[in-house]
């Protein structure tokens, strides 16, 4: 059996912070550093399936048949056009999800039983990544408790601290309850704007007391582009600032990884 994944969750309850942005283009650079990567989508509104070019009319099984029993995790897995990069998709069946899974003893454990069980068949990767809603519903739930490590997209922006203080409440109850080993990898500060004296100011005050990663992610129109045409951006414009900010925080995290 190949050694265990690193399994990493992006996560921010705040709306528009570029958590999908970072799970598609992140997955996307590390597999382009050859490392086997699987994303997984587990947003309803199926985001970063199809801005990593899964059309929804392709998919046969999704996240939900997994997460209910329907089928197993192997089978709802599809190839995207990036070497080395697989794919759990999301659509809006998952929704129901939060309400079919609550009255279930293991309800918060279902993704991480999923990935278990995938890695005893032999389907291995080096990493798995994992989009969640933004919500700290059932759905992040799981991801957080089937994850190693957490990856915080941040905004700079006045209101950001106040949500990043919310969400690291709910990862220490996560670690205390369910999965004692889950740690902060580190913020990762996107649509970084260096024109605006907000953005530095948020920037400094955030890694006064948090891990924050080297790499900084731009406010980039190319970065922005890239989903309507259902390419990551290294794919869309690989000289890109966004796409080449997501390949140093790959680099960034690849060696943290050791």
């Amino acid at each position: 059996m190949s050694k265990d994944p690193k399994i990493v969750v992006v996560a921010n309850q705040k709306g528009g912070v570029g958590k999908t942005t970072t799970s598609v283009n992140l997955a996307t650079s590390v597999a382009a550093a050859e490392r086997r990567t699987l994303l997984i989508d587990t947003d309803p509104q199926g985001n970063a399936s199809s801005g990593i070019g899964v059309r929804p009319e392709s998919i046969e099984n999704s996240l939900y048949d997994a997460l209910i029993g329907s089928v197993p995790l192997k089978d709802v897995i599809q190839r995207t056009e990036i070497p080395m990069l697989d794919v759990i998709p999301a659509t809006q069946d998952l929704a129901g999800a939060e309400v079919e899974l609550v009255d279930l003893p293991d309800r918060a454990e279902r993704l991480r039983h999923l990935l278990t069980e995938l890695h005893r068949t032999g389907v291995g990767y080096d990493y798995v990544f994992i989009d969640c809603p933004p919500s700290l519903g059932l759905l992040t739930l799981n991801a957080l408790v089937a994850a190693d490590r957490v990856i915080v997209p941040m905004q700079c922006e006045y209101y950001a601290l106040e949500g990043l203080t919310h969400l690291m409440a709910t990862i220490d109850r996560v670690k205390s309850s369910f999965n004692p080993s889950l740690e902060v990898e580190g913020i990762v500060l996107t649509m970084f704007d260096g024109r605006n004296n907000l953005s530095h100011e948020v920037a400094g005050e955030v890694r006064r007391h948090f891990r924050v990663f080297d790499a900084v992610i731009p406010r980039n129109v190319r970065l922005s582009e890239a989903p309507s045409h259902g390419k990551p951006a290294l794919l869309y414009d690989a000289q890109s600032k966004g796409a080449q900010a997501y390949l140093s925080l790959a680099r960034e995290l690849i060696e943290a990884s050791g």
